[in-house]
């Protein structure tokens, strides 16, 4: 008995071990890892051939070949990259971050590179002009922004409500659909927003006008905001910085946006011509969804197992163990505890996770929680006097277990396997939290360049609809095989 408790709980360790170990603490050789936002249009979008561009993108792009250095850029989210930088995980962000005082007290920023201003955009047919009138309204802000920041500063005083986006697009979506009456917005970014097809207006001048700036953690890689400055003084001396915005800013760039806007919409406006279009991005966030879930499922199901198993040994102090890391994992929300493993944890260890690792660590804490718990209850269903017959007949535990036991048990958790298969797929698209690039991320940068919504969340909805139904197809094969 102690030799089976002892094996399950090794076993338990290595698996828990092992895929820690896919933590990529290796650091890159002079190659900086610089996080930025996937939505955040003149400065960072995804084009029509769903490569990121944008005033942030090009700008860091030509510091890093004029100063001789190597950067790698994530588009990950802003509210992703912020944490990543305080974790440890990236070097650096850029994503039309406003140096505001209390920034300034946990990032050092580099020079200014774009003046801004706070406004609040409103629907075309609207006659909200003034902060005053939406006293009692509701308004839509996006996470960890300037422009949240100065509307949270100032409700109290103006009475509105506020609700909160992760993105911009759902954030003007928010707007345009009429469920709140404005949205607070940095005023260049809502500015090229209109002029290249947003159906909203600004309502307000320019308020409490700032700059946006690269930034770093507090004290950390001044190397690199060294380099970024004196690549920026270059840039501007020899004119690549007004090319630069120009691209993205001037009148017949963004005219020419708008007519491409408007010509790709009238060419593919339909479900087969955005999915023709867009057949690329989506085949790589299918693939990486799958991955995740093909994964996540192997990792789950053995350290579920092997934990449902601690639960049963005949063992207090393994059964305590087993109850505790079940009511732990299961009590997380997966998405706070995704946060936790790629955040939290190099923020306390120093050690790097890929966003990828990340996800599937999760998946295999709270999944295989599940699974433990059904596993435990599995084996628990089976007459005991089965297990009682077997220790007579002089089995060892284990032995019992693995012959009689499991057998009998294995066949009562079969759905609850097929289950949890299928949730362990639909979960993945909360990792998109991380800035992982799977199948729903995919989408929210897919309808940022087109505001096509409705078709590409339902061509999505398809998608998931189908790899659940070949997932549970597969699965009830196998049932069956095991069953006849």
């Amino acid at each position: 008995m102690k030799k089976g408790f002892t094996a399950v709980v090794l076993s338990l360790m290595s698996i828990f071990f092992l895929t820690l170990g896919l933590t990529n603490s290796v650091k890159a050789a002079k190659v900086y890892q610089i996080g930025t936002d996937v939505t955040y249009p003149p400065f960072e979008f995804a084009n029509d051939q769903n490569k990121y561009v944008g005033i942030d993108i090009d700008l860091m792009n030509a510091v890093a070949k004029e100063e001789g250095f190597k950067v790698n850029i994530k588009p990950i989210g802003f509210n992703a990259a912020v944490q990543s930088l305080e974790s440890g995980q990236i070097d650096g962000v850029m994503a039309g971050m406003a140096i505001t005082p209390v920034r300034q007290q946990t990032f050092d920023f580099s020079k200014p590179y774009y003046k801004t201003g706070v406004i609040i955009a409103v629907a075309k047919n609207s006659k909200i002009k003034s902060f005053k009138q939406l006293r009692g309204k509701k308004v839509a802000l996006k996470t960890g922004t300037a422009a949240a920041a100065y509307a949270q500063s100032i409700q109290s005083k103006y009475g509105f409500k506020t609700v909160t986006f992760d993105d911009s697009d759902t954030m003007y979506n928010d707007v345009v659909n009429g469920n709140s009456v404005a949205c607070f917005e940095d005023y260049p970014v809502m500015q090229y927003a209109i002029k290249t097809g947003l159906k909203l207006k600004i309502a307000t001048k320019p308020a409490q006008s700032g700059y946006y700036g690269f930034a770093v953690m507090k004290g950390k890689n001044q190397v690199l905001l060294q380099k970024f400055d004196r690549g920026l003084v270059k840039l501007k001396k020899n004119g690549t910085y007004q090319k630069i915005v120009n691209k993205y800013l001037d009148t017949a760039a963004t005219k020419k946006e708008r007519k491409d806007n408007s010509s790709a919409k009238a060419a593919n406006h339909t479900f087969w011509g955005l999915l023709q279009q867009n057949r690329g991005a989506l085949f790589k966030g299918l693939a990486k969804t799958v991955q995740l879930t093909v994964l996540g499922i192997i990792c789950a199901t053995i350290f579920g197992v092997l934990l449902g198993l601690l639960g049963v040994v005949p063992h207090k102090t393994a059964q305590g163990i087993a109850a505790t890391i079940i009511y732990i994992f299961r009590g997380l929300p997966l998405l706070v505890l995704a946060l936790f493993i790629y955040n939290g944890l190099p923020s306390l260890t120093g050690v790097k996770i890929s966003a990828f690792n990340a996800g599937i660590i999760t998946l295999m804490l709270n999944e295989g929680a599940y699974t433990a718990a059904f596993v435990k209850g599995g084996i628990e269903a089976v007459d005991p006097g089965q297990m009682e017959a077997a220790r007579s007949l002089g089995l060892p535990f284990s032995k019992a277990m693995r012959r009689i036991i499991l057998p009998q048990g294995i066949k009562i958790m079969i759905p609850s396997f097929i289950n949890q298969f299928i949730i362990t797929l639909k979960d993945t698209s909360i990792l998109s939290i991380i800035g992982i690039l799977e199948l729903t991320q995919t989408g929210k940068i897919i309808i940022a360049r087109n505001l096509e919504g409705f078709r590409i969340w339902t061509i999505i909805a398809v998608i998931y609809l189908l790899l659940i139904t070949l997932l549970t197809l597969l699965s009830k094969m196998v049932e069956r095989r095991i069953k006849g």
